[in-house]
């Protein structure tokens, strides 16, 4: 070997031949960090293909793939009776910007400034415990989970491959599926649409999002009810709006006070989730109803409905959505299949006025070209097959008993520690705790024992103080429930 700087320099380089990434790859990876860290510098000249298989034991085929591999991708250059040099083309590294990238997996840091936001990061947690009183998921051991993987399966395996894999389609949904969810919108909400009224989206989240960067511009005035959903907020601020917030009682949101701001200024937008108010699960009450739809005609504001989960009302009929009775076009309604089945499945969708729609889906195609039409397609099988309307029944029925069963375990074990009100519907209870349990502590504590519940810190506002979490029932099981509530006893 010419060279025993350059010989220490790659006995440097590490060959597992039990790594599942290939040995070629593995040596010019590692020639490649020689390179990137200035050690082995442009013009110098390297060890003949024969001379590298000796030294790392390797076949002399190996050592020339990973010439090849370096020169393909322009670190390396070979010359016919010269031999083969690092590339003369490549910058002579600053020494003050090296990294060890040996060291490194991956780079923290970037380079290049960042404008964080307060508002980003993420205050949800997946709880790794057996028990849970989570913010109100479904059970998905209840989901007609063979029913949709026949369905999906079925899409896959059906004629017309080119049309549904070759090409991108539309970004609003299949007509198939629109079809379908028009009628079934129509016919258990009292709607009005066609399939050109629905936009399919990946979840609430995003149609939150789509109607925030096509609808809202900087500066417009957005009120939602307070406490309120944070995520949905948080979008209002990231569009650069002015959120306001209201109040919410027992009766849902205070339209009183919503008619004092738009008496004061123009409101662009107003998010309610009228059917079962997150976080406190009140429903919003008839002549509320009635007056925030003549505030929308009388002042023009959009009203965004957020019935996320419209199918689970226990004392009686679910209470038919603000859209049903919006003759006008202000309302943009959104629901999600994601709140009756698993979060983990992103099925959602918009209904509003078909130029709004097609707006809408215009926006949509800079964030994301199409939603998932296999799956939407599978959903819309299962609807028409009747499946989701007889697991709608089927789970409607085993969440009111978990429901009646935990609160009566509230009342019996926790009465003097907290108060609520039964839900009339939803998979949650809003249970305000004593001032003297502090929620942080408590969530902590439970967590130890085996048992996740809210630390109460998706629901606290500056001037608002109620010492209450979401306790959420529908997910477990009325022996979980038994556990989790003799875990907070044993606590409080």
């Amino acid at each position: 070997m010419d060279s025993p700087i350059i010989k220490s320099l790659l006995n440097h380089i590490t060959i597992d031949p039990a790594s599942n990434r290939a040995v070629y790859l593995q040596l010019s990876d590692g020639i490649l960090i020689l390179i990137r860290q200035g050690k082995l510098k442009t013009g110098q000249k390297l060890p003949s293909s024969r001379e590298i298989a000796k030294l790392f034991n390797i076949n002399r085929i190996t050592a020339s793939k990973a010439f090849d591999e370096l020169q393909m991708q322009g670190w390396l250059e070979s010359f016919i009776g010269r031999g083969t040099f690092v590339s003369s083309h490549i910058p002579e590294p600053d020494p003050e910007k090296l990294q060890d990238i040996v060291s490194n997996k991956g780079i923290k840091t970037a380079g290049f400034e960042l404008h964080e936001n307060h508002y980003l990061p993420n205050p949800y947690f997946i709880p790794n415990s057996d028990l849970h009183l989570d913010d109100g998921y479904p059970d998905p051991k209840l989901a007609p989970l063979k029913e949709l993987y026949r369905a999906y399966r079925n899409q896959l395996t059906r004629s017309g491959l080119y049309d549904k894999f070759g090409s991108y389609s539309f970004p609003d949904g299949s007509e198939f599926y629109k079809t379908t969810l028009s009628n079934h919108l129509n016919e258990t909400r009292g709607l009005k649409t066609s399939l050109k009224n629905i936009l399919s989206v990946r979840g609430t989240l995003m149609g939150i999002n789509l109607v925030c960067t096509g609808l809202i511009n900087p500066g417009d005035v957005v009120v939602s009810g307070i406490p309120g959903w944070q995520r949905a907020e948080h979008n209002f601020i990231h569009a650069k709006a002015q959120h306001i917030g209201i109040p919410v009682d027992e009766y849902g949101v205070c339209v009183d006070e919503l008619k004092k701001i738009c008496k004061k200024t123009k409101v662009r937008m107003v998010y309610v989730t009228p059917h079962h108010h997150y976080p406190t699960t009140v429903s919003l009450r008839i002549d509320r109803r009635l007056e925030l739809l003549r505030l929308a005609n009388e002042y023009g504001f959009i009203i965004f409905e957020d019935d996320y989960d419209f199918d689970f009302h226990y004392s009686r009929r679910p209470l038919l959505p603000l859209a049903s009775a919006d003759e006008n076009g202000m309302v943009i309604y959104c629901g999600s299949f994601s709140k009756s089945f698993s979060p983990a499945f992103r099925m959602g969708y918009l209904v509003a006025s078909e130029n709004v729609i097609k707006h809408l889906s215009n926006i949509r195609v800079l964030l994301d070209r199409q939603g998932d039409h296999i799956l939407d397609n599978a959903i819309a099988d299962i609807i028409n097959d009747g499946t989701v309307q007889r697991y709608t029944r089927k789970a409607l029925s085993i969440y009111q008993g978990r429901r009646d069963h935990f609160c009566n375990l509230l009342k019996s074990e926790l009465n003097k520690a907290i108060d609520f009100s039964v839900p009339e519907g939803g998979m949650t209870v809003w249970t305000e705790f004593d001032k003297s349990i502090n929620l942080e502590k408590l969530a902590a504590y439970a967590y130890s024992k085996g048992l996740y519940i809210s630390d109460g810190s998706l629901h606290r506002y500056e001037g608002y103080d109620q010492n209450a979490i979401r306790l959420g029932f529908a997910s477990s099981t009325i022996d979980q429930l038994e556990r989790s509530v003799e875990i907070l006893k044993g606590l409080i």
